[in-house]
């Protein structure tokens, strides 16, 4: 019996079954770690440096916190001494309170001023790139520099900048720094003109992603600059608003430079904060203070600052659409 092939001609090795679609192989763990290789090999040096310069002084200055040592003699293990001591030390509560203040102070005059200033600035048809970068100016400025700049303006006689302003209208001369009462908002107000101009630019860009047809419906509607701002604007900004807070309450926490600089602390302790305490503690005698205390005290305020940051995102997860 004689076969004959019913393929076309030129056509051999041809599956007349029905084909099925390959699959992509899947890649083994060697390909996969090939593929992480150089990735890896690019982040080795940033990592090295960020482990060394930022997790080992961390990491250095949790183990302080349980020592008695001042960088001098050999340092000996006393556990929760440290803590005891810092929380029996009266000047503990003194600062407390001063930095509270201070934080609220910033909060009540320094959280609203570059918003205000940015909404402004915004508004504005012509210059507004003049604008911009004179409210970034003070940024510029080094910190020191601002500080004793202001020094200058706050003296206290006559012939001091701000007292020369005010004996125009007839105010007789204040004692910026030298009086209990007006040093802390002084402060306070130095630390805003310093540090707003970043803030302000921060706006400035948050506020060019606003939708302008909303602004024109509200118009359409009749709505008025108030309602325009409280209800497109600041709900707008609600998420750029929740971490400038934040980081608000954090640099507050943390003053330091202008209670240093300006008063060393005084007078009498009325600007004593957590930080200048710190440095107190650390550098109190030329061969080197309890760096255990300064230690226990900073551990405290880190982990007192991660507790606020972690409760408020979680109260505010709804309001801040995250």
């Amino acid at each position: 019996m004689t076969t004959h092939d019913t393929r076309p001609a030129g056509v051999t090795g041809v599956r007349t079954g029905p084909r099925t679609a390959a699959r992509p192989g899947r890649r083994g763990p060697l390909a996969r770690a090939r593929g992480g290789l150089p990735t890896l090999v690019f982040l080795a040096p940033m990592l090295l440096v960020f482990g060394v310069f930022s997790w080992l002084p961390i990491g250095r200055a949790v183990l302080m916190s349980f020592q008695r040592t001042n960088l001098v003699a050999d340092p000996a293990w006393v556990g929760f001494a440290n803590f005891q001591q810092v929380f029996a030390d009266p000047q503990l509560w003194t600062a407390v309170q001063n930095t509270g203040y201070f934080a609220l102070l910033a909060l009540l005059f320094g959280y609203p001023v570059p918003l205000v200033a940015a909404i402004l600035m915004s508004e504005v048809r012509r210059m507004r790139g003049l604008f911009s970068a004179l409210a970034y100016l003070p940024v510029v400025v080094p910190p020191v520099v601002a500080v004793l700049l202001w020094k200058l303006f706050y003296d206290a006689g006559d012939d001091g900048v701000f007292n020369t302003v005010l004996g125009w209208i007839g105010i007789g001369p204040v004692a910026w720094l030298q009086d209990a009462d007006v040093v802390m908002p002084a402060l306070v107000l130095e630390a805003t003109w310093a540090a707003a101009g970043g803030t302000v630019i921060i706006y400035l860009a948050a506020l060019t992603g606003v939708d302008p047809s909303l602004y024109e419906a509200a118009e359409i509607d009749g709505a008025g600059v108030w309602h325009k701002l409280w209800h497109i604007t600041l709900p707008q900004l609600r998420g750029i608003l929740l971490i400038t807070f934040i980081l608000q309450i954090i640099g507050t926490a943390q003053v330091f430079l202008e209670p240093f600089l300006f008063t060393d602390g005084g007078p009498a302790n009325r600007t004593l904060t957590l930080l200048l305490l710190i440095y107190r503690y650390a550098f109190t005698n030329s061969l080197g203070g309890d760096y255990g205390a300064a230690a226990a005290l900073s551990l405290l305020l880190a982990l007192v600052l991660t507790a606020f940051s972690a409760l408020y995102f979680r109260l505010t997860r709804s309001w801040s659409g995250t």
